[in-house]
């Protein structure tokens, strides 16, 4: 214990809706709207003082719950478990800094919530752990704001001896505990006085996206932003894209690639990655599209930074062995790496990289990182669409982690309207200029969301 341990107090929760400007099509689904949960988290000190933290994250059922339920009934399952979770971490009796008790929680109560919620729900589908992860990660980031504010500093400076009760070790098992004593987190970000203002922004492609003028429908809003990707790459001044694939069409997922690969050298875009979404069963179909591309695009294959998360994210059920695909490309997990241990499992069977995000709680992303680093894994900070204060705690993962390319930001593409009362206060880090975002405006405490010069809607209509 020492003077910055908190305890959770009082925790209320409220869901905020909104609609894409234009359809994203993950995978096999298409989504057109979306809903975040909003936690307001008040934890106490010890000396009997209280701050009050927000997180708040997308319930991105396309990607975190496939499966032929209508997305509709996804999001209320996972609506109401986020009712349960509020009333599990109210009662979370554990003190300290918010590392210690997320690591807890998500190692017990949170199993307990999805087990319960399942149960209610014998006729369905049962809710993966990772859409339950995400429900989860709202909860995780209010803590960590609110612990910044009370001790008026910000998050990503609490990750070492000073605040945190425990080294490494205290997280892992196995050979990894031994290899972690003494360690703390902040060892594998990047040195404090060299966090960046600015990030390079990575750009969706969409499978939806028209590339040309013949690819529109007529339709679509005429709403001031761009449409087709050479216009966003000149009005964004882009230089990163990353293209969404079927990954069970190889003729129409080399296409694409050729096709938005093409307009990339036009423009003189410098990198490329791929998304396949889980879809790929097999690693022969990657390979192949790979090989076509070196050897009847040679120009686009080169620009290609890394593969994202081809395969089934359930090692479990899906332990494919995939080296024969990096050793062509770099390849990242995504859905795959829920925490360390998945990332442990996804080195031994090829994958060579990981895609971090805060929506699968940020205590579970610093472990995957810090394991990652050790094992010279490659580093991304990958988004789902994350508007309103959402995107935040992902750019400021980010910059302070440092990755091989920036940070990927899409709801100023698919969702910009959602975030415009944030985007009064935070112009840099809604808008990409010269393919960056500017995150100089966020304040010094928490995650510096500067929720008092926010308008901000009613802060719940549902309690914990």
């Amino acid at each position: 214990m020492n003077e910055f341990d908190v305890t959770i107090s009082d925790v209320q929760i409220g869901f905020q809706s909104y609609s894409n400007r234009i359809p994203l099509k993950f995978g096999h689904e298409v989504t057109i709207y979306g809903e975040t949960v909003r936690v307001f988290m008040t934890v106490t000190g010890q000396n009997g003082t209280s701050a009050c933290g927000c997180g708040e994250t997308p319930l991105a059922a396309a990607w975190s719950w496939p499966s032929p339920l209508p997305q509709s009934v996804r999001v209320v399952r996972m609506k109401q478990l986020c009712g349960d979770l509020a009333k599990a971490w109210k009662q979370e009796p554990t003190s300290g800094h918010p590392m210690e008790i997320g690591h807890r929680f998500i190692n017990g109560p949170l199993n307990d919530c999805l087990a319960r919620a399942n149960e209610k729900n014998p006729s369905q589908e049962g809710m993966p752990y990772l859409a339950a992860l995400v429900c989860c990660s709202a909860f995780d980031l209010a803590l960590y704001d609110a612990y910044g504010i009370l001790n008026e500093v910000k998050v990503f400076d609490t990750f070492n001896k000073k605040y945190m009760n425990h080294d490494l070790s205290y997280y892992y098992t196995g050979d990894s505990k031994e290899a972690f004593a003494g360690e703390y987190p902040e060892s594998y970000f990047v040195p404090r006085d060299a966090v960046p203002a600015k990030i390079a922004a990575c750009h969706l492609v969409g499978g939806k996206d028209p590339l040309r003028p013949e690819d529109l429908q007529g339709d679509e809003p005429e709403d001031g932003y761009p449409l087709l990707l050479r216009d966003w790459i000149e009005e964004d001044g882009l230089f990163n894209i990353k293209i969404k694939l079927t990954g069970n069409d190889a003729e129409w997922d080399y296409t694409r690639i050729a096709d938005v690969g093409q307009i990339a050298l036009d423009t003189n875009v410098k990198n490329i990655t791929v998304d396949f979404n889980c879809t790929v069963r097999e690693p022969a179909y990657v390979c192949g599209i790979l090989e076509r591309l070196e050897d009847e695009r040679p120009d686009i294959f080169e620009r290609i930074l890394y593969l994202e998360q081809p395969f089934p994210y359930e090692l479990d059920r899906y332990p494919i062995d995939v080296h024969a695909v990096s050793a062509i490309k770099l390849l990242l997990m995504d859905e795959s790496a829920h925490d360390w241990h998945y990332v442990e499992r996804g080195l031994k069977l090829g994958w060579t990289g990981v895609a971090l995000k805060t929506c699968k709680t940020l205590t579970g992303a610093i472990l995957s990182l810090c394991w990652a680093r050790k094992h010279d894994m490659a580093i991304m900070v990958q988004d789902l669409t994350n508007p309103k204060l959402a995107i935040i705690p992902h750019v400021l993962l980010a910059a302070n982690v440092g990755t091989i390319m920036g940070v990927e930001v899409n709801s100023m593409q698919f969702c910009p309207d959602a975030s415009a009362e944030e985007a009064r206060v935070h112009t840099g880090l809604y808008r990409r200029r010269h393919g960056l975002i500017d995150i100089s405006s966020l304040g010094d405490t928490g995650f510096g969301y500067r929720l008092d010069e926010i308008e901000q809607p009613g802060r719940a209509d549902t309690k914990g």
